[in-house]
């Protein structure tokens, strides 16, 4: 279907198409906010507390790995094909997850759900652009897919929260399978198949895909290795060493290629530079507030699954709220690219509160911290997309929309394990100082204190008791010593997200200014320039 074509769909057609889109959207928001709130008792039965950051690492891993692939096959077979195919292989990864039965396995169940949701990420953003282009008209249209990722995260983690206490951790990982059987057959007859890429030459640049995947995997690696034997760690060096030489082998191939997985061609824009970098460091901020507060909650705080969930609502509430007023003020607003940096005002603030807050907080005043962050986030996140849209040829929409997605996806990536690493680090040193002060050598109260997972897992929990009960000790007073612990580690990562936010906020301010009354029209031409 070419342009004129499509300028011609019915309105019903359309809005089918990004009905169907929506629901994809909400898959992929739904999934990340039920499984968030579970964690802590997966943690709990499946005794894998070292591997806590894996769970979400490796999904991240593979999906940032697959969204700028998925990107340029889109542009060059059309969009729709690997749509279909994603929902397919996102919700078989789903099922596989609620499977597992041991860490391992489920760690690799979410990394293949991983290259199903890169896949979906990778085109279906993309997707709206064939659907409208128009920029003006799609900003409009941001703002349903903004709703559902934010109906979707909204709903999330009290919904995962209640199914983790009343079905088992396992169900969150099966409600991924409705929305997928709802969403495929609307996909299916509605988004239409649209190629614009009309050369001969639809090379694929495999050698540059491997190298990507081989920098991802090594920077994973690395900061995992780093968290766990420490940054002297000649295993760190070496991984993090690999990483930096495979970073740059990648970027000097697809300098050569003819048919790069991201054309090196963007960066020539200033904007697409900026916006790269705001996207690792937002999704590395929002990552590490969404990852580890469930775990302060319900390890510090004491909550339950569910009311942690409730608890977090506001944070992705707001996130909708703020994409919505996002979309609405981008028309009027004589400089759109300042809504940016206005967001990592409030994302500054917030991220400074929650570092105050303790389990005597008052739940209102907690909730509307939350709030705050989600609202600031909610004028970051969509704007990316956007700007880097508007900042791009044409012909390079899908691989532009792609490589915001991937640069999200690996500060989310990085957000889990460097968070990891403040959190142990904080909370060890917390523990031992509290165990020398205390005189308690004990090996196995040692043993038992050395993570969090005492915190949420019941056997660990009656463990110590038992143990601090033979050794004549106080039990309250060692669990106390956990749970200020582990609130001194969250602590510790959410000052490092307000410190991110300045640096955002510095770097939003150089953004170039553009403007969205400039329709892309069937004339175009192929080799437009950026705005």
């Amino acid at each position: 279907m070419n342009t004129e074509t499509l300028a011609a769909r019915p309105y019903l057609a359309s809005l089918s198409a990004m009905i169907g889109i929506s629901l994809l959207i909400m898959l992929v928001a739904l999934d990340s906010t039920v499984v968030g709130t579970a964690m802590p008792r997966i943690v709990a039965e499946l005794q894998g507390y070292s591997l806590y950051p894996w769970i979400a690492s490796s999904y991240l891993m593979t999906n940032a790995v697959m969204i700028p692939i998925i990107g340029r096959v889109g542009d060059l077979y059309g969009r729709k094909p690997f749509v279909l195919a994603s929902i397919v292989l996102f919700t078989l990864a789903s099922v596989l997850c609620g499977m597992a039965e041991s860490m391992l396995q489920l760690i690799l169940a979410r990394g293949l759900q991983g290259v199903g949701g890169g896949m979906l990420t990778g085109v279906a953003f993309a997707s709206v652009t064939d659907l409208f282009p128009d920029r003006l008209q799609r900003v409009r249209w941001q703002a349903m897919l903004s709703a559902s990722f934010g109906i979707a995260s909204a709903v999330g983690p009290a919904l995962g929260g209640w199914m983790t206490e009343h079905f088992g951790w396992r169900s969150v990982f099966y409600v991924n399978v409705p929305v997928a059987l709802l969403a495929f057959p609307i996909i299916w007859r509605y988004l239409p198949k649209i190629v614009h890429h009309d050369g001969r030459d639809k090379t694929i640049d495999w050698l540059g895909a491997v190298l990507l995947a081989v920098a991802m995997v090594t920077l994973l690696l690395a900061t995992e290795e780093g968290q766990s034997v420490g940054l002297s760690s000649w295993i760190f060096i070496v991984l993090l060493s690999g990483a930096v030489v495979a970073g740059l082998l990648f970027i000097r191939h697809q300098s050569r290629s003819q048919a790069p997985v991201i054309p090196m061609i963007l960066f020539a824009s200033s904007a697409v530079r900026y916006l790269s970098i705001l996207g690792v460091l937002s999704g590395l901020v929002m990552f590490a507030l969404v990852f580890y507060t469930p775990l302060l909650l319900q390890g510090s705080f004491g909550l339950s699954p569910n009311q942690a969930g409730l608890m977090l609502t506001p944070l992705l509430i707001s996130v909708t709220i703020g994409s919505i007023l996002n979309g609405r003020l981008l028309q009027y607003l004589q400089h759109p690219e300042r809504l940016v940096a206005y967001g990592l005002i409030g994302l500054f603030i917030g991220s400074l509160c929650l570092a105050t807050v303790t389990p005597h907080t008052p739940r209102a005043l907690l909730m509307a911290i939350f709030g705050l962050c989600g609202l600031s986030l909610g004028f970051q996140l969509p704007n990316l997309t956007i700007q880097i849209q508007a900042a791009v040829a044409r012909q390079h929409l899908g691989v532009a929309s792609a490589l915001i997605q991937t640069m999200r996806m690996l500060g989310s990536m990085l957000g889990t394990s460097i968070a990891a690493m403040i959190v142990n680090f904080a909370y060890s040193r917390h523990i031992n100082s509290g165990l020398t002060a205390a005189h308690i050598s004990d090996s196995g109260i040692v043993q038992l204190l050395a993570t969090p997972q005492v915190l949420v897992r019941q056997e660990d929990h009656h463990a110590l008791l038992q143990l601090a009960q033979q050794q004549g000790v106080p039990a309250e007073p060692l669990l106390e010593l956990a749970r200020s612990g582990l609130m001194a580690g969250v602590h510790h990562v959410y000052l490092a997200c307000a410190l991110l936010a300045a640096v955002c906020f510095v770097i939003s301010l150089k953004l170039p200014p553009y403007t969205l009354h400039i329709s892309a029209s069937p004339h175009d031409k192929e080799n437009e320039q950026p705005l």
